[in-house]
This record gives C-alpha cells, structure tokens and sequence, in this order.
C-alpha cells in the first residue's frame, strides 16, 4: 500500500470555499489511484484554509502527471464556487509535486491539473498529456469565442455582458468599489444642478469649483499653468499621450510656416532652416480627425478640428508651439496661428489643438492600443496556450481583468446612447471610425516603444520622462522574459516546432491586426529574439504603457479648458475674432464637462485588489530558474522605483506614472 499526502489549499478571497465534495486521483506513469474523497472531521475548505490528507494506493504510480478534480453535490446544499489556489502531492518517497490551479470551479464538475512544471508541445510525448493539452484547448476555444464588434475592430470576446463570462475572468468583489464613489460624486453635482445644466460656463474660475475636494498636485499645476506655453509643449512628452511628436528635417507642405512668421519666437540670432537641420523642430499632426463625422450634445452640433501644430525645443531646454494650423489644407480661411497674435486667438488655438488631443488619446492612444489589443491578446493566449505551456504562464498575469473591464465598456460607454455619445464631440461614431482608422494604420514599430522613440526621432529631448522610465521598464521586462524563453526554448528550431505558439501568434496577426501585412506584426515566430521582443512588447503595453496614459487622466483633466471633449463652434477661420465670451461659447456646457470628469475620475483610480508590475501572487511557475529570475525583475523594478522617486524630488512637477508600484500588470481599469 503506498500512502499518498495530498494538501489542499482554497483562496482567500471572500466566499472561494465550498461546502461540495472534494475528491481526487492521482494518475501517473506507473498506474492511477482509485477516486478518493477528501474529507476530514470538521470544516472542509474553507476560505483560506491549507488541509492535509492520506490517499491511499495499491502501488506507488511512479511520475505524477495529472491531478483529477472531482467537485460533487454534498446533501441538500446547492452548488457553489470554489476558488482552489493548489494542490501539493507528497509521495512515499518524499517527492512532492506541486499543482497549480488558482482558479474558481463553479457547480458540479471535473478538472485536470497538471503539475507546475512548464512544458511545450514539442517536450511532451506521452498520449496522456498530449490529449490532456488537445482537450483543454477544445474546451477553451468553446468558452472564448471570437466576435466582431465592428468593422475594422481588432477581435473582441463574444458575450453581451460581463455576468456571461467564466467566475475567474471577472473583477473580484473588492474591483467594483470605486463604481460606488463615482455614484456618490454623481449625485453630489446632481444635487448642486450642474449634472442637468445645459448651457455655457459663465466664467473660467466656476470649472474649480467641480472636483474641489479631490485636487492633486499635478491638478494644481494644470489649473495654475495651463495655458502657459512651456506647459503646452510639457504635455507632449509627460502628459496622458506622449506619443504624437516626429522630428523634423523639413516643413510639409500643407503646413506652411516661414521663419518670418516665427521670427519673434525663435529670436534675432535663430533661423528657422538651422532649427530644423539641428532637430529642434518637432510636429503633432492630428490627420486622423480630418474625416472624423461629428455629432450633437445637448441638441447642438459639436465639431472636430485636425490641426498641424509646430512646437520647437528652445535653448532653454523647453518645448514650446511655435505655429498652429487647425486644418490639414492651408489656404485663406485656415490662418496660421502664432504666439504673436492676440491672447484669445492664440489661446483658442491651443485648446482647439487639446480638444484633438484628447479625441486622438481617448480613442486610439488608450482604448484602441491597450485596451482593445490587450484584449486580443488575452483571447488568443486563453483559446491557443494550455496552462502548462510556459507563455501562457508569463502572460496569464498580464491578462487579469481585461476581458472583464472592456465588456463593461462596451455597455456602459461605447453602446449607442452611452456615455461616449454624450461627453465627445464624435460620438459613437466618431469613436467607430477613429479606432477602424487608426488600426489600419498602427504598425509594429508603433508598439515597440524603444522602434517607436527612434522612428520619431526623439531620443534626445530633455526632460522626457516618460522615455526615460519606459525604456528602463522595457528593459527590464527584456531581461525577465530573455531569461524565461532562454530556459524553456534552447533554440531558434524550437520555437519553430511548437505549433501551439505558432496558432497563438498567428491569431494574434488575424484577430488584433485583422491579418494586415503591412502593418508589420508578426505571423510566425522563427527566432528566439523575435519571440522575446513579441512577448516584451505584449507585457509593456498590458501594464506599463496603459498606465503611461490611463494614470494621469484625472490630474490632466479635471481642468476641463486643457483637455475639452468636445467643441461647440467652428475652428475660427480669421484671426482676431476670439473673445472670452467666444471661448467660453466654445468649450463643452457644463452637464457635458461633469459627465467627463466623473469619467476621468473613475479610470484614473487605483484598484484595490492592485497587483503592480511583478508582482505575481500565483506561482504558475514552480521551478527554481523562472523563480529565480521573477525575484530579479522584482529587484530590477524596485531600483528604477528609487531611481524614479529620487529623480522626481528635483521637479517642479514629479512624473510618476511609470514608477513599477503603481503600473498595474495589466489592464483592468
């Protein structure tokens, strides 16, 4: 008789245990162990709980392979959930093996667990497990099914609301309390009116007044400094989308600036031609929005600008607009503006030029390049990678909640009629056409952050914090998945012969870039580097880059003038029309700007079940290398941390977006 001690432990979180029965069998190279209820005197687990017990066999099985999960009905009780962390095996001979789960089992069921040791397609040869992996995957590709949410949509998850979805995809209890804060606010500017007031602000100073109780630093300075030029350029390196600056070597064409027109802010003894040959001269072209159709709010037609504006990097160091085009077509009735013409001309221009801002950012920079592919990446790596394939592993992580918070999304903010529809000036519609548009175009150099700073020719510019911290974090997350794809994979011939890699990359290329070739993602993975840059540039976006520009939306925007949502009359098509009342006529009405800061309130909020960057509470892996080097990415980000946290005690305003404590590791906000 060979006695076998199987220990059990259930999650912590609220309501993961079960009153069911619990039994197992152990299958190994050597035999199977008859089915086994674990039962004990007294409480059987509970939340929390780590218990022990004896299965016995006629003969010892040899090499564990697979843990059978049996969950059944108990008595009268009906069904639960039960979250079940792992299960460790201790065998006669002293071996143990751990089975990972972490994962909730609802109603009356039967799961296979693996042991934790990571394996590919090609290192497993056994018919058990290869039918084990063939199994899973049929399952998974039954219950994540791809949809089309519109034309020209990377691939979404085919259900209608978030209560369709499996227990373990969705926001642990704990997720949804901010939704109650954001109700609270909602009803404190109901009661004050301003919720249901469908006309213009009266004055600047009453825009204070809105969310006076939870001002930050940087929401200071915003309020304080907005329309100040140095600050106007700040924002294009370490503001909520600080991907839109190319370098110049030339002026386009369709943007025709003179050194004439910019002399008095370049100066007597700068030329405009030097300027460019030195790479000072950078440009933000909003080309996108020049198609985009435009809705109304409260009745009243918005409109959309697509401005070319110029900003030049003075000797000072700063960045600064030197002209501001709010068409893509020069001519007559699309002046060129400058910091020499009137206050109210030149103010207007700018906001005009955030107004783009923020349609380009909300829409593309954020939602379209981390939410929407981070979903698709999260489908592809549940339908195509078994649990026990390392990949799956490393990314699993990187994937919590995305599902989750995009279908919550789509029917609260993207639906017809949800909130999109009422705070932007595009609307639904617009928002359909500026994330179809803006795929079409994404490319793979726009995804690799350290491709994307070199293409823009950026590199160089001073005081760009969030290159700086990016790069460091991309380079971390480098190093930790070199060494991860350095242990599972030996070489180039083994990625190529793992198939279940090659079905995930490839339906990543069909269902997040719609099988584009030209936008230069991979369809095949033929390298070991190629494989590491893939899975660097998927765990950078999932966490770091959405926090780059989620983070910040509340500091950046409850200051409404620096990033309005929608405007309400025409770009002005002469110069020296612009009056305070004209401005005030032209941003959003007051019910439009508080339903957008309730927004920018609830996705700029810590969640708080957080898990930042590194951190992985689940061991899915269990071997000593991959714990070795999860335990030097977490040191690696603890130092950028400080290095981080020491340079921001010497700015006037602290960058902190990318300090790894507070970058969640994936997108679930």
């Amino acid at each position: 008789m060979a006695v076998y001690s199987v220990c059990v432990t259930t999650g912590p979180y609220l309501m993961a245990g079960t009153l069911d029965n619990i039994s197992v069998t152990l299958l190994g190279t050597c035999g199977e162990s008859p089915k086994q209820r674990l039962d004990r005197l007294g409480r059987d687990f509970a939340t929390g709980s780590v218990q022990k017990y004896k299965v016995r066999c006629p003969a010892e099985l040899g090499e564990l392979l697979l843990l059978r999960l049996y969950k059944e009905r108990y008595a009268f009780f009906p069904k639960d959930s039960w979250y079940c962390s792992f299960i460790c095996v201790k065998a006669p001979d002293g071996t143990c093996t751990q089975f990972p789960c972490y994962q909730w089992i609802e109603g009356y069921c039967t799961v296979e667990l693996r042991p934790g040791t990571a394996t590919t397609i090609c290192q497993d040869s056994l018919p058990l497990l290869l039918d084990h992996r063939r199994r899973e995957l049929q399952s998974r590709q039954e219950c994540y099914r791809w949809k089309v949410y519109a034309p020209g949509f990377p691939g979404i998850i085919d259900v209608s609301n978030f209560e369709e979805m499996e227990t373990d995809k969705k926001f642990a209890l704990t997720k949804t309390a901010p939704c109650t804060d954001q109700g609270d606010r909602s009803l404190g500017m109901k009661l004050r009116g301003l919720l249901d007031h469908k006309g213009s602000w009266k004055k600047l100073d009453d825009i204070r007044n809105i969310f006076w109780c939870h001002k930050t630093v940087t929401s200071e300075y915003v309020t304080e400094h907005w329309c100040e030029d140095p600050f106007f350029g700040y924002q294009y390196l370490n503001g909520v989308n600080p991907v839109m600056l190319h370098c110049l070597s030339s002026l386009p064409s369709k943007l025709p600036v003179t050194h004439d027109m910019v002399a008095p802010s370049l100066g007597p003894d700068t030329c405009l031609q030097t300027e460019l040959e030195r790479g000072n001269v950078f440009l933000a072209d909003y080309w996108i929005l020049e198609e985009a159709p435009v809705h109304c709010l409260n009745g009243r037609q918005q409109y959309v600008a697509a401005p070319l504006c110029l900003l030049w990097l003075n000797p000072q160091g700063a960045l600064v607009p030197l002209a501001i085009q709010l068409s893509q077509n020069p001519g007559p009735q699309s002046p060129i503006f400058l910091p020499t013409d009137s206050y109210w001309d030149w103010l207007l221009a700018k906001t005009w030029v955030r107004n783009s801002e923020f349609l380009v950012h909300e829409h593309n920079t954020h939602f379209l390049c981390t939410h929407l592919l981070c979903e698709a990446f999260s489908m592809a790596t549940l339908r195509q990678l078994p649990l026990c394939h390392p990949v799956y592993k490393l990314l699993l992580p990187h994937t919590r909640y995305t599902l989750q918070v995009n279908t919550i999304a789509r029917a609260t903010l993207l639906n017809p009629d949800g909130l999109v529809d009422h705070v932007t000036s595009g609307g639904r519609q617009g928002l359909l056409y500026l994330i179809s548009t803006g795929l079409a175009h994404f490319t793979y150099t726009d995804f690799c952050l350290p491709d994307s700073l070199r293409a823009r020719g950026v590199l160089t510019i001073p005081n760009y914090h969030y290159r700086d911290d990016g790069l460091k974090i991309w380079a971390a997350i480098q190093s930790f998945v070199s060494e991860i794809v350095g242990y599972y994979y030996p070489s180039d011939a083994s990625v190529q012969r793992d198939t279940e890699l090659q079905a995930w990359v490839s339906e990543i290329f069909a269902q997040a870039f719609l099988g584009r070739e030209s936008s230069g993602f991979p369809q095949r993975l033929c390298t070991l580097g190629e494989l590491v840059k893939f899975l660097t540039a998927i765990i950078f976006n999932c966490s770091a880059q959405h926090a780059a520009v989620n983070s910040g939306q509340h500091d950046f925007g409850a200051w409404m003038p620096n990033t309005p949502s929608s405007m309400r009359q025409p770009p002005p098509q002469t110069k020296g029309t612009a009056t305070l009342e004209s401005y005030l006529d032209t941003l959003p009405e007051v019910n439009v700007t508080c339903n957008n800061l309730l927004l920018f309130w609830l996705v700029s909020q810590e969640p708080k079940d957080q898990r930042p960057l590194g951190t992985y509470p689940d061991q899915h892996f269990t071997e000593e290398a991959p714990r070795r080097s999860i335990v030097a990415f977490q040191n690696r980000l603890a130092q950028i941390s400080q290095e981080i946290r020491e340079r921001n005690q010497g700015l006037v305003l602290p960058y902190a977006y990318l300090d790894p404590p507070v970058i969640e590791n994936s997108v679930s906000i």
